[in-house]
């Protein structure tokens, strides 16, 4: 529950859950960012 940020059971009961597409997942991420090594636990593209 803690990953949800809830603390009881009836808080988890209700939450909303929410679709994000490929597209949005990408756009969340930050943009026109000059990484100099890749990180070898992110990728970019799912």
């Amino acid at each position: 529950m803690g990953f949800a940020g809830t603390v009881t059971i009836p808080e988890l009961q209700q939450a909303q859950l929410m679709r994000i597409t490929a597209a949005g997942m990408r756009e969340s991420h930050p943009h026109d960012v000059a990484i100099t090594t890749d990180a070898p636990n992110y990728t970019s593209k799912p």
